[in-house]
């Protein structure tokens, strides 16, 4: 029996990368997943890659109304929710003196409003003793040029997941976050824009780590299930650096 069976876990971001293989190792642990992403091609794509025991939803966690579509399909599906990992993420990175309002905007409203309204809208469903897992970056203990703004949004979830701990604590709702270091995720590609800027970019972070390489989302993923499941059952408002040493060394 896995360490998730039975339970329903709602993942945003689920169409690629961390979010993805994150779906996959829950629903190899016995899971129900509903993956959320703004882009529809990617899910299908993502569904027939995990196979089974999975919804998708077209939402973009910076827009309230594909939020509340988002929880009505987990709702009319399957009426609860045991783990909510907030996953979605926007990264773009500029000097302090580049940062445009839409830039600010775009990074806030996905990583901290997307991050807080997934979770508000999404606790009526979640059953009393369940797990939210928030999905930051090991850079908010860091200061890393050019990623001001985002890394600014990854300290709010680490502030968010103190303040939940102790307002769900009644309800045994456990709230860790999971803070990676670079993890070699299609993201760079994004960042980047080409792939010979993006192999540059994945060297130049792959050096700042102890371990001498990038994360795997795979490792990402079986950190996740661990803060999802019952292994860490004595654990809430920790965030667990996940990231070669980079940290701590």
């Amino acid at each position: 029996m896995g360490k998730l069976h039975g339970k329903i876990a709602v993942i945003t971001g689920g169409s690629s990368g961390i979010g993805l293989a994150t779906a996959k190792a829950f629903v190899d642990e016995g899971a129900y997943v509903f993956i959320a992403g703004r882009r529809q091609e990617e899910l299908a794509k993502a569904a027939a890659e995990i196979g089974r025991e999975v919804t998708t939803v077209r939402a973009d966690v910076a827009e309230l109304p594909d939020l509340d579509r988002l929880w009505d399909v987990v709702r009319e599906k399957k009426g609860a929710v045991d783990v909510i990992v907030a996953n979605a993420g926007f990264v773009e990175f500029a000097l302090p003196a580049d940062v445009t309002p839409e830039h600010f905007e775009r990074t806030f409203n996905t990583n901290a409003r997307g991050t807080f309204f997934t979770v508000q809208k999404g606790l009526p469903l979640l059953r009393d003793g369940g797990s939210i897992v928030l999905i930051g970056s090991s850079g908010h203990v860091l200061g890393v040029p050019i990623y001001t703004t985002y890394l600014a949004t990854k300290a709010a979830i680490r502030s968010f997941t103190r303040s939940w701990a102790a307002d769900l604590k009644d309800r045994k709702i456990r709230v860790n976050s999971l803070s990676p270091g670079p993890v070699d995720t299609p993201i760079f590609e994004a960042q980047a824009g080409s792939k010979q800027a993006a192999d540059t970019l994945r060297a130049a972070m792959a050096d700042r780590v102890p371990l001498g390489r990038l994360g795997r989302s795979e490792e990402i993923a079986t950190t996740a299930v661990f803060l999802a499941s019952d292994d860490s059952s004595f654990i809430t408002g920790h965030d667990l650096l996940a990231d070669g040493g980079q940290t701590a060394i």
